[in-house]
């Protein structure tokens, strides 16, 4: 697992004094994948950098597998590390070398025998899917693939801590799937703990348990994602799901916001807010999913003027929140404090 307590990291120069990261408070428990996101610029790289002490904090522990690596020397924190495995946006594969040598690489660091090294290499990339490829040079790989062969790699020392940093930023759509569908599997069988950090609202709805919003160096809001879509007040929740545009209503009709705030929302709800209200009900327009078995969304919807005020207690006795769409205000985010150290934030 990993916890980060009061982490702070501040570059100086002799002109400048820059906070990139402002006393953070965060955890990802064992086998939880645990999304970061935020503006460019907001400190997510510095934080993955920190966990793994690639950047040491200026303040603030790192606990990692209940180790603080914050107070290691340099001897133990090497061996720390090797239970950390990172995935970075570039595959970073060398390209001289083949699949199966890329991912040998840690291995070798470590002088594992040879005859371990090829069986733990042929494992890992049968695993990433990738076993009929292990000859193959970068060049002649997909990225999606070549993403894989930097996974198998991380993987090689058996971490119980992976660290994605924006590790499907730049791949197609397939691509991106593939990758999100092999870190949830890896999780479900290894019991890993993944930091998955990212500016891509699709792939956190995709893969993540929880999701954190980092801005200017903050974290601004935090929670299980499938809560914080069912909390219309929640502007994470909004940004994970935002508004899509919705036909005209009816003349004489009022239209609503109906956001799944319930776990136990019917399927028939449309029919049975109609029958609830005597009245017809215009549905607009929607977007409702499942994730992880739970079942999340919003829709707009119209009404007659006339039982319009009776709405809100019906939608709810469907487990549905209810807000005019008139009232609806487009959410940006909490605002973050402003403060010289902001004003100058490092882009990172």
């Amino acid at each position: 697992m990993i916890s980060l307590e009061q982490l702070t990291k501040v570059y100086e120069t002799s002109s400048s004094r820059t906070t990139v990261l402002d006393r953070v408070d965060f955890s990802v428990a064992s086998a939880e994948i645990a999304a970061v996101v935020g503006p460019s610029g907001a400190g997510k790289s510095t934080l993955a950098q920190c966990v793994g002490l690639l950047e040491r904090p200026t303040s603030g522990s790192v606990v990692v597998n209940g180790d603080d690596l914050t107070r290691l020397g340099e001897r133990d924190l090497r061996v720390a590390r090797r239970r950390i495995g990172t995935v970075f946006q570039s595959d970073g594969l060398f390209g001289r070398r083949t699949a199966a040598q890329n991912v040998a690489l840690p291995l070798e660091y470590l002088g594992v025998t040879t005859a371990e090294k090829k069986r733990r290499v042929a494992e890992l990339l049968d695993r990433v899917g990738l076993g009929h490829r292990a000859d193959a040079r970068p060049h002649e790989l997909s990225g999606g693939q070549r993403q894989r062969v930097g996974i198998a790699r991380a993987l090689a020392l058996r971490p119980s801590v992976l660290l994605s940093d924006e590790a499907t930023s730049g791949l197609d759509p397939a691509s991106t799937a593939s990758i999100v569908a092999l870190l949830r599997e890896l999780r479900d069988d290894l019991g890993l703990s993944i930091l998955f950090v990212t500016h891509e609202m699709d792939t956190v709805l995709q893969i993540a348990d929880s999701v954190a919003r980092l801005d200017h160096g903050r974290i601004v809001e935090r929670g299980r994602v499938v809560d914080l879509l069912r909390d219309p007040s929640s502007a994470l929740g909004a940004a994970l799901r935002p508004a899509r545009p919705a036909a005209a209503a009816p003349a004489g009709a009022t239209t609503w916001r109906l956001d799944y705030v319930s776990a136990d929302v019917p399927s028939d709800w449309p029919t049975a807010l109609g029958s609830a209200l005597a009245s017809a009900v215009s549905l607009l327009g929607a977007s409702i999913e499942t994730l992880g078995g739970a079942t999340v969304g919003h829709a707009t919807v119209a009404v007659p003027e006339a039982v319009a005020h009776r709405v809100p207690e019906v939608a709810a006795a469907l487990g549905l929140g209810a807000r005019p769409h008139d009232a609806l205000v487009p959410v940006s985010g909490p605002p973050a404090p402003v403060t010289p150290d902001a004003e100058k934030e490092l882009v990172r």
